[in-house]
């Protein structure tokens, strides 16, 4: 076989896992090869937590994981799939490591010894608070109640599962003394929120930060990734989180440096018109700015907003906890800055009031902590993107017109000054020293974590008229996408990042794009769908919440038929409960109330889930043909689109997996052909992907970074329905779009296609060929999708 493309043209993520290790995916790597993909796109393979489902909690970044067969089962991996003409790309974690010391060798060394330690340049502790010590929110109470069960054993202490190293001399102290002569201090979890003096992953307490913005931390912690890319092991790598790092670009560098400027992409969400930063070498981003532009599409723009009416009238949202999405991330980022990031908050005030006190400059003295941590939290409240990276675009990140609405919280407008402070801070207007460098690292890190928790994982669960619209990337407040602006799209990533990434499900989304394909066609009949609501609702009692309802019903519809009803419904409840603590209007992680969350459940089963679900299924068997062309059009769009289509495990085929834990059960090949959650035997949309991908592999230069995007506009009464593009002028795609919409106005009619020049046959269905103009009734006659390959002349 060939070998592998340096800049692969399909990739296909496996998440690995105990109970789907190397040896899993060793055998899964033929049915891979036949779809013609270029490379397997492994999840994190170095050391983990024991037991750990998704690997981005590693603990030796030095080993391959034993538990998914070692660094010989990953070689074994990687002999086999060369075999097959295939490469490898991995998922590696730079921001973070488990914060487990029984299992991490370096933060066990760092624990015992202090900032003395060599490796204790790894991680990322402040080690002026807390008298010096590393707080451990491990406790399941506070320490009076939990003294008895801290337990000396010769020169480790222990307590229930954890273990922590006793620095050398201290074993024999009573407990409070012992305590005090650590480098560190177990304290009760509760604390982690304010107390916590190291950088976590958002608002994990058990990752810490890694510090790799240090030469030495770099080269000691991409040792074996980098050794894996030399001999030929594996070919590219996937960056996870970069926006948790002190300085992204730099990092990127250095890496592009290390593998010789190897195919790398980046977990990096894009905002609405937000670019990636020009200067990282890297091929582009993972692909949720993709997803966001397919998945908007299929979204009728004026039916979002009949829906979002129908929404606030069934379930009577408060405008800022789930009305509006505006007010909802705004109210949403109070709450995480001043709650989960209090600690993070805190740990920038004193940088910031540190920096004030000491400077130099008399314009920054006289700044009170409180007014800095006022006008700090402010002005993150306030930002649209996960974060600044230089001083240079910190001006179009921490606008005027943000700062002018932060000074309204200052009762004392000469107080309001510290708004001006911080912002000039950022924006370079006091220097370039250590503390400066400091003081915008500790924002910008902060920033993103507040985005990532208020948005995503907060604001996401609050704000529901449309589940599919919050998605991973997405604009939940806007998030219809016309053709003109997806052409637009399409073209700045041909010609900026022709090879980036692009997704349309993954581990972290919230719904694979099956069920979301579903949820779109909603957007064209709101009407129908409160009709069908209010009617399967009907003596549903007790109803814990609207908005849980709603989202409940159309989890349900999202999700369809699922084989064994009790295992859906667990499922469904499973998916619920996470929504519901996510969106903490009622419970939460951290303070569960057993009441509502047992109400959920009851609820889950007597409605959604029960006979009145029947109503909803109906309504989803009528609508079957519509949510039949969403799924093949989002499939061929991304296939074909511009960029690097990245299929996650089981897609190929019809996926239909909620939130994870959902949708990181392991794969099965073999059993029919069987690689999601189908039946056997091979649907329409296997044959779709199966189609577009053996035209990358056959033809490259056609979809590669040399090659070109052109759209095509149809013409007559339906010319909005019809998606198309030709790419190289060699291969056009169209795709059917609001098919019911498309219907309810009387079909194609006399709409056409226009085609570039030449004869074009059908990929999928050999002797159909078309030239110059095509009816669209004809063209999409057997199916919503179609696929062109031009004839040789």
């Amino acid at each position: 076989m060939p070998p592998a493309p340096a800049v692969p043209t399909a990739t296909y993520r496996l998440q690995l896992q105990p109970d789907f290790p190397f040896s899993a995916a060793t055998t899964a790597v033929p049915h891979l090869a036949a779809l013609n993909i270029s490379h397997l796109h492994l999840s994190p393979v170095l050391e983990a937590v024991p037991g750990s489902r998704h690997g981005y909690d590693v603990v030796d970044p030095t080993r391959v994981r034993e538990e998914l067969g070692g660094e010989e089962g990953l070689r074994e991996l990687s002999r086999t799939a060369r075999d097959h003409g295939l490469g490898l790309i991995l998922d590696i974690v730079p921001n973070h490591m488990a914060m487990s010391p029984r299992h991490n060798p370096a933060l066990w060394e760092v624990l015992r010894d202090g900032p003395s330690s060599p490796r204790a340049r790894w991680f990322d502790i402040d080690w002026e608070a807390q008298g010096g010590q590393v707080l451990l929110p491990v406790l399941g109470g506070p320490l009076g109640e939990e003294a008895d069960r801290l337990k000396v054993d010769g020169d480790v202490l222990r307590y229930h599962d954890h273990a922590f190293p006793l620095r050398e001399g201290t074993a024999g102290l009573p407990l409070p003394r012992l305590l005090d002569a650590q480098w560190y201090r177990p304290v009760w979890w509760r604390l982690a929120r304010t107390e916590l003096n190291y950088r976590r992953f958002f608002s994990i307490s058990e990752l810490i930060g890694v510090r790799v913005e240090d030469p030495e931390v770099f080269a000691a912690t991409h040792a074996k990734i980098l050794e894996l890319l030399h001999e030929g092991v594996v070919d590219g790598l996937r960056v996870d989180h970069p926006d948790g790092l002190a300085d992204p670009g730099g990092y990127l560098r250095r890496l592009h440096e290390a593998t010789g400027g190897r195919w790398t992409v980046v977990e990096k969400i894009l905002a609405d018109g937000e670019g990636l930063p020009a200067s990282w070498p890297v091929a582009g981003t993972t692909g949720y700015d993709a997803l966001r532009h397919v998945d908007g599409l299929f979204m009728d723009p004026a039916g979002f907003g009949e829906l979002l009416d129908r929404y606030r009238a069934f379930a009577a949202p408060q405008t800022d906890r789930g009305g509006d999405w505006d007010a909802t991330v705004r109210r949403a980022a109070y709450k995480v800055l001043t709650h989960e990031l209090a600690a993070e908050s805190d740990r920038l005030t004193r940088v910031a009031a540190r920096l004030c006190a000491t400077s130099p400059e008399t314009a920054l003295r006289d700044r009170a902590p409180w007014a800095l941590r006022t006008a700090l939290t402010e002005l993150l409240v306030r930002l649209e993107v996960y974060r600044p990276y230089s001083p240079e675009d910190a001006a179009t990140v921490v606008t005027e017109e943000a700062a002018a609405e932060a000074r309204r919280a200052f009762a004392v407008p000469e107080e309001a000054g510290a708004v001006d402070v911080v912002r000039d801070l950022l924006l370079g207007r006091y220097g370039d020293g250590p503390a400066q460098a400091e003081f915008r690292t500790r924002f910008a890190q902060t920033a993103s974590a507040l985005r990532a928790k208020s948005v995503e994982d907060t604001a996401f669960y609050r704000y529901v008229p449309l589940l599919s619209a919050t998605e991973v990337g997405g604009e939940p407040g806007d998030p219809a996408v016309g053709p003109d602006r997806f052409h637009a799209y399409c073209a700045r990533v041909q010609r900026d990042w022709p090879a980036t990434g692009t997704v349309l499900s993954t581990h972290d989304a919230k719904r694979s794009a099956d069920v979301r394909a579903a949820l779109h066609v909603l957007t064209e009949c709101p009407g129908r769908w409160a009709d069908v609501l209010a009617e399967a609702s009907r003596g549903v009692e007790p109803v814990p919440d609207g908005q849980l309802a709603w989202a409940a019903w159309q989890t349900v519809f999202g999700l369809g038929p699922a084989g064994d009803e009790r295992a859906r419904e667990e499922r469904v409840r499973e998916a619920l409960l996470k929504h519901v603590r996510e969106a903490g209007l009622f419970t939460s992680w951290t303070e569960q109330e057993p009441p509502y969350e047992e109400a959920v459940a009851r609820f889950v089963a007597a409605g959604p889930c029960g006979v009145p679900g029947r109503k909803v299924a109906e309504l989803r068997e009528a609508l079957e043909p519509h949510i039949r062309a969403n799924v093949l059009g989002a499939a061929l769009v991304h296939l074909t689109m511009p960029g690097v289509p990245d299929l996650y495990q089981g897609t190929e085929r019809e996926y239909r997996a909620l939130v994870d834990p959902d949708n990181r059960t392991p794969p099965r090949f073999g059993e029919n052909g069987d690689g999601g959650d189908g039946g056997g035997g091979r649907s329409e949309k296997e044959a779709v992907t199966r189609a577009a991908l053996a035209l990358r592999a056959r033809r490259p230069e056609v979809f590669g970074t040399n090659a070109s995007y052109e759209p095509l506009a149809a013409v007559g009464p339906a010319a909005d329905h019809c998606l198309a593009f030709a790419r190289s002028g060699e291969v056009v795609t169209a795709v059917t779009r609001l098919s019911l919409r498309l219907a309810e106005s009387g079909g194609w009619r006399d709409t056409r296609l226009p085609l570039p020049r030449g004869r074009w046959a059908d990929v999928r269905e050999p002797g159909r060929e078309f030239e110059r103009e095509v009816r669209a009734a004809e063209l999409f006659a057997a199916s919503p999708v179609v696929l062109l390959e031009r004839l040789p002349e």
